[in-house]
């Protein structure tokens, strides 16, 4: 009995949008649109760094990985969902879902992570200035990566490791993508474990992430207003305006996401819509504001930019 639940529930159902007819095809499209331009923006940051040699800098090796966690992120979600509307389909396997989940999980904890190191690099560059050659290395900021995914993947790979335990009695995913709360509706057995342990990893991941920001940017502050070179100050505000951007965006549209799930008078729909966002609108919006706000990627950019058409 066992071993036919388990084979009937290898396939999951998915609780997908309610579409009006006619409606379908130019979704699909502005979704297509939307995926489209987060690949071509985020891509064209990650080559850009790679490729420039002016931005072989420390700050840029990590904000390399920014362009790179986005493309993760609306990559494990988007193509999923625009195809099973387009083919009015709403299947997953159960070993597919886990890695969507596992994927999508990691990409949360990777912005708040990298936006962490991020701001401990400015900190650094403005405030300790004369030592900042000596403390970032190339050793020192491989080690603040490698710190940055390591964490991610032993929280993440942990909370999902559980998932296993836990026997399956059915096979319905109330969501149009996977993840770990998602998961856990398809078992029978007691998730008290599994809830709080998620709920601590995101108390850590945000505790981290906030401490460390938070005492960066009070130190920059603190130095710019100390310091009588405009230049300077103009450099750091640009620089630190573009991650708080960032930052906040992506707490912002998070925080809609979990307020969406207090009123119950919200359609299942929008719920959903919520739960998008927070894989979209970062990956949309990071590379567009850094390339604004960074007068270093914005001239590299028009560099390459008018060399191709040139």
């Amino acid at each position: 009995m066992d071993n036919m639940s388990f084979t009937v529930n290898l396939e999951l159902s998915l609780d997908p949008f309610f579409i009006a007819p006619g409606a379908k095809y130019p979704i699909f499209f502005f979704g297509l649109l939307i995926y489209l331009f987060c690949l071509f923006c985020n891509l064209t940051l990650f080559l850009l760094i790679i490729v420039q040699q002016s931005l072989h800098k420390p700050m840029y090796f990590i904000l390399l990985n920014l362009p790179l966690n986005d493309l993760i992120g609306v990559t494990a979600m988007l193509p999923k969902v625009l195809s099973d509307i387009v083919t009015e389909t709403s299947k997953i396997h159960y070993p597919l879902c886990i890695l969507q989940g596992f994927l999508l999980h990691m990409y949360g904890g990777g912005v708040l992570f990298i936006l962490a190191a991020m701001a401990f690099d400015r900190y650094v560059a403005i405030c300790l200035p004369l030592h900042y050659n000596t403390l970032m290395t190339p050793r020192v900021v491989g080690a603040i990566i490698a710190l940055v995914w390591g964490l991610d993947f032993i929280m993440i790979a942990s909370l999902f490791s559980l998932q296993d335990k836990l026997p399956r009695c059915r096979s319905s995913i109330p969501n149009v993508f996977c993840d770990n709360p998602s998961l856990l509706t398809l078992t029978c057995a007691n998730t008290m474990i599994n809830n709080i342990l998620g709920l601590l990893y995101t108390a850590v991941m945000q505790a981290l992430s906030v401490s460390v920001q938070t005492f960066s940017y009070i130190k920059i502050l603190i130095t710019c207003m100390a310091t009588s070179r405009s230049e300077t100050k103009s450099k750091a505000v640009n620089t630190c305006v573009a991650q708080l951007v960032i930052f906040l965006t992506f707490e912002v549209v998070g925080t809609f996401k979990i307020l969406s799930y207090r009123f119950t008078n919200v359609s299942s729909d929008l719920h959903k819509i919520m739960g998008m966002l927070i894989f979209i609108v970062s990956p949309l919006l990071n590379p567009v504001v850094y390339g604004l706000y960074t007068s270093e990627v914005r001239n590299s950019f028009l560099k390459v930019f008018r060399r191709r058409i040139s």
